[in-house]
Parts: structure tokens; sequence; C-alpha cells
């Protein structure tokens, strides 16, 4: 260092902002260091730059929601809510009046599904089940079983866009449906910062976004369907602790949009409320 001080005087080595002047005195080994040190501080700038954005939330208001409905599919259509839940022997669909959180329509699946993911199409709800390879499509109004469809894998979470199903496994990829033959016709790989995300679960589509809720978390990834890139990551902690919460499987899940009004409604798996709420930058 004292040895590059003395360089400095001798040569009129001098450093303006980012602009850097070298005497052709300097041996060309300090040159080299000089130039790879600012490229390596270049570089991690750039990189930090590259983090992934991070909201957090208001809540807007409160409402009631059943304690008891191990909530996996919420949909919010023609100002009613209709919500899947699950476990053997509890599953069902239902239509929720979002004021009061009481249950207008229900249908119960046999014992032996396990209700998971739910979307609205046209007018009907199609509804996936978690290990039987089964789903099903239902009559939005009267809720009457159409006709059932077979799929590989588990079922997770369920949404669409204006031409596909958007699927969810618990894996890091999101498959995409015919919504008529139900079959397989893409699939987007889920990254943050090149690293897959695994555990995707309920899902919304909303402004051309993918929302999904991660599985155990307090959290939601905002995805790009062209990429598969989380665009930003929504931090819910603390809107219902842990603390509070009856059962360890008591987690997040259930994601809901008024497109109408834009709303955004959240709730979790035997939670007692349903909250709408506005994201916030940190």
């Amino acid at each position: 260092m004292r040895y590059f001080l003395r360089m400095r005087l001798k040569s009129g080595f001098r450093s303006a902002g980012c602009r850097i002047c070298l005497s052709a005195q300097l041996p060309v080994r300090l040159v080299l260091f000089l130039l790879l040190s600012l490229s390596c501080c270049v570089g991690a700038a750039a990189g930090a730059s590259h983090a992934t954005p991070v909201e957090g939330y208001r809540v807007i208001h409160t409402y009631p929601h059943d304690a008891s409905a191990f909530t996996q599919g919420l949909v919010y259509v023609d100002g009613m809510l209709y919500e899947g839940t699950g476990l053997n022997g509890r599953s069902s669909i239902r239509m929720v009046d979002l004021k009061t959180g009481r249950v207008l329509q229900k249908h119960d699946l046999p014992g032996n599904y396990f209700g998971e993911g739910l979307t609205d199409w046209g007018n009907n709800l199609i509804e996936l089940t978690w290990q039987s390879h089964i789903g099903f499509v239902y009559d939005r109004f009267s809720f009457r079983v159409l006709r059932t469809f077979i799929y590989n894998g588990e079922g997770w979470g369920l949404t669409h866009d204006s031409k596909h199903l958007i699927m969810s496994d618990g894996s890091s990829n999101l498959r995409l449906l015919d919504p008529q033959t139900f079959q397989p016709v893409g699939q987007i790989a889920v990254t943050d910062e090149g690293k897959p995300v695994a555990n995707l679960n309920e899902l919304e589509y909303i402004h051309g976004e993918i929302y999904a809720n991660v599985w155990q978390t307090d959290r939601i990834a905002r995805i790009s369907p062209s990429t598969g890139k989380v665009i930003a990551w929504i931090d819910l902690s603390g809107l219902f602790p842990a603390s509070q919460r009856q059962n360890p499987d008591a987690v997040l899940n259930g994601i809901a949009y008024d497109s109408k009004t834009n709303r955004l409604f959240v709730t979790g798996k035997l939670w007692p409320k349903l909250f709408e709420i506005k994201l916030v930058r940190k």
C-alpha cells in the first residue's frame, strides 16, 4: 500500500468519480490489479441492484371466516366468494357471503377425496383433488357435477388466464392445461434470482401476473408468466400471527381478487378471519 502511495505521487495518478487515469510509469501488474478490483466492485453493485423486491401490506378490512374451513382454493366472481376446502371427509366447495362469512351454498365431496385448488371458467367451477388424480367441473350456480377429468401427479392450486388453466403441484413448476380437454399444453418453471421456488400452492391470476402462495410460509410470489421469474415477494408476516393459530396446519392459503373493484383478499387454513389488503412498498 505504501508502494502504491509513492507511485501515485511520482506518476501523477489521480481519480475523479469513476474516471481513473493511469501513468505509463505504473507497473503492469499494478494496473491489472486495479482494473480487476474495479471490475469486481462494479459486478457486486450490479448484482445487489437485481435483488427481488419485497412488498408489505396494509389491512383494509377484516371479515369473518369459518375457522373449521381447511381452505385450499379461493375465488371471487360476480360479487360472490367461492371456496374449496380440503381434508378427507371434510372437503367441500362453498359459496360464501363475504361480509358475514356465512355459507350460502355447499357441496360436499365424497369422503375419499381431499379437495384442493379451485378456479372459475365461464359459468363453471373447476376443482382439483390432492392425490386422487381427479378433477371436478361444477355448474357454478347449482354446484352440480358436470364432468370429471384425470391428470398426473398431485393437485395443489388452480387459476387461469384468458387461454389456459394454470395448475400447481407442490413443485417449482406450474402446468398450463387446455380448459376444454384438461391436457397439459405447457409449463412455467418458477425461479427467484436463478433458483427454483418449490412448494407453490394456492394461485390467483392478477393483472397479467400469477400470485402463488408458498406452502408453510407467509409469503406470496408475484410471478411473470412469460419468464417464470419472481417479480416481487409479498410478505404477510404478522397478518394472522402464529401465536393465534390453534393448529400447526393453519397456514396462509387462499388468494382471491375482485377485478371490478380492485380488491385483494387473503386467508388461511382454519383461520377465523379473511383479510382485504392493499400492497405497499417496504
